[in-house]
């Protein structure tokens, strides 16, 4: 019906009374936009190849103005790398109602597709991906190779993915739309949007054991104009990660865990250049996490991170509820290096509940050389999940206010106004005018 919907609103319509025949021709064109992958020669027994199907109904789909890619419900439909690409007419719809599907594990995988990516959409404007059914990764088997530790229940530690496929990939698209779906058990990241601008993501539900290994949920870089809304991510790493290139993020109403928490980063790895600005985190819950919200830079990198707001947050059982890292690294190789991502405009609101002991609630760990700045703590209250804190918040060379009295209290951060400062003779130009004798000023340029 919605599909319908949508093709009758964009139609131009006879302002006048209709004939039965104006009616007929009127549904034939709307069955003419809902490209079903059965009519393609889709067999949707789960083993089957369906690829040459959904190869041959998205290249009629793309060809036609608003017009739907359906993967019926009740069937589950198996395919192989396939790449999605444009451009195509606009307003097109990928509709999943039933279950998609890759073959399981790598042996499985065929030699010739890439072992990278399964689902790409590429070089695409106004499409949705939607529908109410189900995109399983069947990860298993990808999470075990013996290539990247991963921690079992145990702590003991055990192999991961190497060379793992991310499940959907959107790349160098614009206004995009991601609705609805269960996307699950990836072998990597769940999905992943590169080089995209204008990106909705709302009520979707992403899923994969808490110990699957580089399972990120969803995953951004180099992409701007974000909404991510309504959601469920529960995964074995962060559940939203924010790579380099990345402006005007909002993030709402997202349940998110066990995970390894929502990030910014990493940024700046092999001493490369990263620029994030303008996020918001806001009205989301955390439960059983290793972190929380958290920025992390690697050392020798090089950009900033600005204008950042983490706001009403639940916090439930969650290990390092507010992170900022600039020493990320991820074996214990890593040298120090006097270069680094620059922090600042980091703002702390409404961040409550209670925190795994095993480490403090708040770590801000800011390079020794590139101090972070104006960090904004206010109605930060955290308490002991069980036991008792055994250590104090942590900070190091961070520069910051408090508007109100933290739980438990931060008295680790640095005065502001020294750090502005210093900041000036860095960052800006500054212009004083200074009064000398009774009318004449020296014009001093500090930089």
């Amino acid at each position: 019906m919605n599909v319908e919907g949508r093709y009758l609103f964009h139609k131009n319509q006879n302002k006048g009374s209709s004939s039965s025949t104006d009616v007929g021709d009127e549904m034939n064109s709307v069955s003419s936009c809902v490209f079903d992958v059965k009519n393609y020669g889709a067999i949707g027994n789960g083993s089957t190849d369906d690829t040459p199907a959904f190869v041959d109904a998205w290249k009629a789909a793309c060809a036609v103005e608003s017009a739907t890619l359906l993967v019926p419900f009740g069937f589950t439909f198996m395919i192989t790398s396939t790449l999605f690409s444009g451009p195509c007419k606009p307003g097109l719809v990928f509709q999943v109602d039933g279950i998609l599907t890759p073959a399981v594990g790598p042996d499985n995988w065929p030699k010739k597709d890439s072992r990278r990516q399964w689902l790409v959409f590429y070089e695409l404007d106004n499409m949705s991906l939607t529908g109410t059914g189900t995109i399983d990764g069947n990860g298993q088997q990808w999470w075990d190779l013996p290539c990247k530790p991963h921690r079992g229940s145990g702590g003991k530690t055990f192999p991961g993915p190497c060379d793992s496929p991310t499940l959907i990939r959107f790349f160098m698209s614009s206004n995009l739309r991601l609705s609805g779906l269960r996307i699950q058990n990836s072998p990597m990241f769940h999905v992943k949007f590169d080089g995209c601008e204008g990106v909705m993501i709302d009520k979707v539900f992403i899923s994969s054991p808490k110990l699957s290994p580089n399972t990120d949920g969803i995953h951004i870089q180099n992409t701007k104009s974000v909404g991510i809304y309504n959601s469920t991510i529960g995964n074995g790493d962060d559940c939203i990660s924010i790579g380099p290139g990345c402006v005007n993020v909002d993030i709402d109403g997202v349940i998110c865990g066990p995970s390894h928490g929502i990030s910014i980063g990493s940024l700046g790895v092999r001493n490369s250049q990263a620029c994030v600005s303008n996020i918001t985190v806001r009205n989301v819950v955390i439960r059983d996490s290793d972190n929380g919200v958290r920025i992390k830079t690697w050392q020798g990198g090089a950009g900033s991170v600005t204008g950042i707001a983490f706001e009403n947050i639940q916090m439930e059982n969650v290990r390092n509820c507010a992170i900022i890292d600039q020493y990320y690294c991820t074996n214990k190789k890593c040298v120090n290096q006097t270069s680094a991502v620059y922090v600042r405009d980091i703002s702390f609101r409404n961040i409550k509940g209670t925190y795994d002991v095993r480490s403090p609630p708040i770590h801000f760990a800011c390079s020794d050389s590139v101090a972070c700045a104006n960090i904004t703590m206010s109605d930060v209250e955290l308490f002991p999940f069980a036991g008792e804190l055994i250590d104090d918040p942590f900070c190091w060379n961070a520069y910051g206010v408090q508007e109100t009295l933290t739980i438990p209290p931060i008295n680790c951060l640095l005065d502001e106004s020294y750090e502005k400062l210093s900041s000036l003779a860095v960052f800006n130009y500054t212009v004083w005018l200074i009064p000398m004798f009774e009318t004449d000023c020296i014009l001093i340029m500090w930089g």
